[in-house]
């Protein structure tokens, strides 16, 4: 169409949502996930396209990018570090992590679990400090805790609040970096979808009908085709948008507020996305 004009595609947020994994490099899903404006719309219609998700996935290869170093354990203070460092050089404020914060408070009420946990009925449980259930997931949980604390030696904060999740207004806002716990399992749940299978029982299949879906539900594009863990961190990056856009109608927050209790970090937040309330190609009827 001719003489006609034209918006600009704009950028409006971004956030960096991680699938950890402490056994190898290769096992991390790192992925930036950043709002965008409509593309070019015709002012004649005067009508808004869906805006669009465009998730960026990183290669977060070994130090040192030699293939024979790909293996196990990931040091959480290096990976901190370049997480900080990719945060820092795009203006990302907003950082999830899917791994458990932090240990159970004892005052919990609860005997082998975080509040959250058990809301949540997630199969592993973060008891006391040095105590999870199954034991099987100790050593994953302690690399997941030591992440969150490497991190906030850098300058970066828990989210210590459900009940205002808007990062504007809160106390130095522009200079706040939040940690929020993601959990892909119920992300899945809390979007109305069905939960993308487990990585060893995932099939092609899966992940194909996983991605077909939730990009019916929200509009999104990748560089390239996610993997298991890629498309993990895209469905749990979701809520650190909605924190993001102060936007309270696409976040469900859980949990307790993190505390210091005893030396260690206790409780903490995790934050699930929300499907819009309306379908998106029907919101101009409203």
């Amino acid at each position: 169409m001719h003489g006609v004009p034209l918006r600009p595609t704009l950028s409006f947020v971004a956030v960096l949502s991680v699938d950890l994994a402490y056994r190898r490099w290769s096992d991390l899903g790192v992925v930036i996930l950043e709002r965008l404006a409509p593309r070019a719309q015709a002012v004649a219609f005067e009508a808004e396209a869906p805006p669009v998700v465009a998730c960026e996935i990183i290669s977060l290869g070994p130090p040192g990018l030699d293939p024979e170093l790909d293996r196990g354990p990931v040091d959480p203070d290096n990976l901190a570090g370049r997480l900080n460092h990719l945060c820092v050089s795009r203006g990302i404020r907003v950082l999830l992590l899917d791994g458990p914060q932090a240990w159970k408070s004892g005052s919990n009420g609860l005997d082998h679990a975080r509040v959250s946990e058990r809301q949540l009925n997630t199969p592993g449980k973060t008891g006391l400090p040095g105590i999870v259930k199954p034991l099987t997931y100790r050593p994953f949980t302690e690399f997941c805790v030591d992440i969150y604390d490497a991190l906030c030696r850098r300058g970066w904060r828990r989210l210590e609040t459900r009940n205002q999740p808007a990062l504007a207004e809160l106390p130095g806002a522009l200079s706040q970096r939040i940690l929020v716990e993601s959990y892909p399992h119920a992300a899945w749940k809390s979007l109305g979808l069905s939960c993308l299978p487990s990585k060893r029982r995932a099939r092609v299949s899966d992940l194909a009908e996983a991605y077909g879906a939730l990009r019916a539900l929200i509009p999104f594009t990748t560089n390239r085709p996610p993997n298991h863990d890629q498309l993990q961190a895209i469905v749990g990056g979701l809520a650190g948008l909605a924190l993001e856009e102060n936007n309270p109608d696409g976040v469900r927050i859980v949990g307790k507020r993190p505390q210091r209790e005893q030396g260690h970090w206790r409780e903490g937040f995790i934050a699930l996305p929300l499907a819009p309330r309306a379908p998106l190609s029907l919101r101009w009827l409203h």
